[in-house]
């Protein structure tokens, strides 16, 4: 793969060097060692040998394991830091590299969308990059118009395994099932979320956030072949869309190299192969995560962290037998609407972190109820 003699090399900082996201990434600085150099590398311990083993291929300058450590490694010298962190613990980190300064390539929506205005009051314009699909996505195709242009932005949502079915036939799946995604390999939490479409919920905060676009003009459309990341439509009525295979490639390497593109991240698509693309609009009766999203966002200050938090729990319920499918989101709105949003105009990290905690404990009283 050969790369531009005229960009200078960037030092990189991986946090959740072991997980999806964070693997591909080094992939990429592997593949690039003239464009990115690995500085920085932390994990939260789950696959001990494979972490020792990238750290002794990087030897990077800063290292260690745990929310301390990626904290830590999020503030340290770097031009991108690629938070790959999966749940509330990467917001610290989130935090810490945006104070830095540093480019902050973010694949933990987590902490965006928990921290809301106290993550981006902290962000220089453009600081942080999109290294979710969608949001990456609508980055590329924002390039096209200008802010006041936009009429509104479209995220595209494969459906999940369970795209068709109802309410009722949804009683009654097990979380072997929820786990069988149709295009992508992910972690329990996201996979499950993206069966309950509770990902896509998240999404549309998160866009709402880094665009900085009303959430009644964030929509969702449902698209199974996901050969569409997502859209953007403007006021003269053209849409542009960002094209390419269900992967994480590209989001990635724009990501680490924004806002050049990195040659060779991706195959592209085979236009010589027929293929057929349908879009469906989202059963908010079969799926009512991504209504209750809009009603956390529009909450706004702790809500989002409450349903992210409250979320959590119920999914571990679920995938240990105490829970049913339908009934994750179910409980996840019973913990929203008991939440009282605080007065304050100021969010701190400690209000964003007791809210989480307070949703967690009454998730778990639901539940054990």
């Amino acid at each position: 793969m050969s790369s531009s003699p005229s960009i200078e090399r960037r030092d990189v900082v991986v946090l959740g060097s072991t997980g999806s996201i964070g693997t591909q990434a080094l992939d990429l600085c592997r593949r690039n060692p003239d464009r990115f150099r690995v500085v920085g590398l932390t994990a939260g311990g789950g696959n001990r040998s494979l972490y020792e083993s990238q750290v002794a291929e990087f030897a990077p300058v800063v290292h260690g394991l745990g929310e301390q450590a990626s904290t830590d490694a999020a503030a340290s010298p770097c031009d991108v830091v690629l938070n790959g962190i999966t749940g509330a613990v990467g917001l610290r980190p989130t935090l810490a590299a945006l104070d830095a300064g540093t480019t902050l390539a973010l694949a933990n929506k987590e902490s965006l969308i928990i921290g809301g205005p106290l993550v981006r009051d902290r962000a220089r314009p453009g600081q942080i990059v999109p290294v979710d699909s969608e949001h990456s996505a609508i980055a590329q195709s924002l390039r096209a118009g200008a802010a006041g242009e936009v009429r509104r932005l479209v995220l595209t949502a494969s459906g999940g395994p369970f795209r068709g079915r109802t309410r009722a036939e949804l009683a009654s799946v097990t979380p072997e099932q929820a786990l069988a995604h149709p295009n992508f390999s992910m972690g329990k939490v996201i996979t499950t979320n993206s069966a309950t479409l509770v990902n896509k919920g998240l999404e549309v905060i998160e866009a709402h956030l880094l665009f900085d676009v009303p959430l009644d003009r964030v929509d969702v459309v449902v698209h199974p072949q996901q050969l569409i990341h997502s859209m953007v439509e403007f006021v003269d009525g053209a849409v542009v869309a960002q094209l390419g295979l269900p992967t994480m490639l590209v989001p990635i390497s724009l990501g680490l190299g924004w806002p050049d593109r990195v040659p060779g991240a991706e195959t592209p698509i085979d236009w010589t192969r027929a293929a057929d693309w349908r879009f469906e609009p989202v059963d908010d009766v079969a799926f009512p995560a991504v209504d209750l999203a809009r009603e956390a966002g529009l909450r706004g200050s702790t809500a989002p962290a409450v349903y992210n938090a409250a979320n959590e729990v119920c999914v571990e319920a679920f995938h240990a037998g105490r829970l049913g499918f339908v009934d994750i989101v179910d409980r996840v709105a019973d913990v929203l609407r008991a939440h009282d949003v605080p007065s304050t105009q100021t969010l701190t990290v400690d209000d964003v972190l007791a809210a989480d905690a307070w949703a967690r404990d009454l998730a778990h009283h639901l539940i054990g109820n």
